[in-house]
């Protein structure tokens, strides 16, 4: 997982919606960005958000679209933002945000969903604040970044993951829908079907999340995995993985959207035709905002599921 950063660079390089700005974090035509926003009180750079809000002015809230980016828990940042960007220009009613959260070198899990919920605590309790509409976050990420909305999605009400990080612990950190971009659901099936990663690599990126190699933390594991925690009120998920994919295996995909429509949460499986670790298309691209469409604004739009093209 740890050359999913440089995966991700050049992808940045190849597709429009990724390369749209000199740099990821720049606010698209019409937006404007307010930088640095400390969503838990503590002053450390890895806890802090950036919003990117319409500047017309608009007669009621804006939905929110939230973006967590991937690295393997152990490298990315808020910066990597371009994708968020491409989704949320061109006419959409849509505000942005773009989260830091503290990597595998401050802290093992559950640090990072910890302060995952932190930040969308603290994005609801300024909500008006910021004309955003409290009841309409999707949350979007890719790799390390997919696992940690899978987990927003499916753990709303465990107590044991929501920590006690900021000043709004009486806010809710539900999410109305993810998009979660071939992030890993189970790490205790994740051995042994196609991945380079290595889960007993002590020096890997999943042993620093769990705080050692899987054989030794299974508990910790199943409790990281967010197939642990799904049940009938999870948010709808649409889920997109390549079928080549030899970073996070295309069966996490599979596991996921099985044990998601086995407690009939709505659930639309995307695949990448040929697709590796990241990767983007037309068709794809246009599903993901039908998807926002549907869950943000409540639009009657249907997502087939299937496969995608994935260049």
């Amino acid at each position: 997982m740890a050359l999913i950063m440089r995966h991700w660079l050049l992808l940045a390089l190849s597709f429009p919606l990724l390369a749209q700005c000199q740099k990821a974090s720049t606010p698209p035509p019409g937006f404007r960005a307010v930088r640095d926003l400390d969503y838990v009180g503590s002053g450390n750079p890895r806890q802090m958000l950036d919003l990117f809000l319409p500047e017309a002015a608009a007669d009621k809230p804006h939905p929110l679209l939230v973006y967590i980016h991937g690295g393997g828990w152990e490298a990315g940042s808020k910066e990597d933002a371009g994708v968020l960007l491409g989704l949320i220009k061109d006419g959409t009613p849509y505000a942005g945000a773009s989260l830091n959260y503290r990597l595998t070198d401050q802290g093992p899990w559950p640090a990072q969903i910890h302060d995952c919920k932190a930040a969308i605590r603290w994005l609801r309790a300024h909500a008006q604040e910021y004309n955003l509409d409290p009841d309409k976050i999707a949350v979007f990420g890719i790799s390390a970044g997919g696992h940690l909305v899978s987990m927003l999605g499916v753990s709303g009400g465990v107590k044991e993951l929501e920590g006690n990080l900021g000043k709004h612990l009486d806010q809710s950190s539900r999410v109305t829908c993810v998009l979660d971009f071939c992030g890993p659901s189970d790490f205790l099936t994740f051995g042994g079907k196609g991945s380079t990663a290595d889960t007993e690599d002590p020096k890997g990126a999943m042993a620093k999340l769990l705080g050692g190699p899987l054989k030794d933390r299974q508990e910790t594991g199943r409790k990281a995995s967010p197939v642990t925690y799904v049940t009938p009120d999870d948010a709808p998920f649409l889920i997109i993985h390549g079928d080549k994919d030899t970073i996070v295996p295309y069966s996490q995909a599979t596991e996921f959207e099985t044990a998601l429509k086995a407690a009939h949460v709505p659930a639309i499986l995307l695949t990448g035709t040929d697709g590796g670790h990241v990767f983007l298309s037309g068709p794809l691209v246009e599903r993901m905002r039908a998807f926002n469409a549907r869950h943000l604004q409540g639009k009657d739009i249907q997502i087939p599921a299937g496969a995608v093209p994935s260049h």
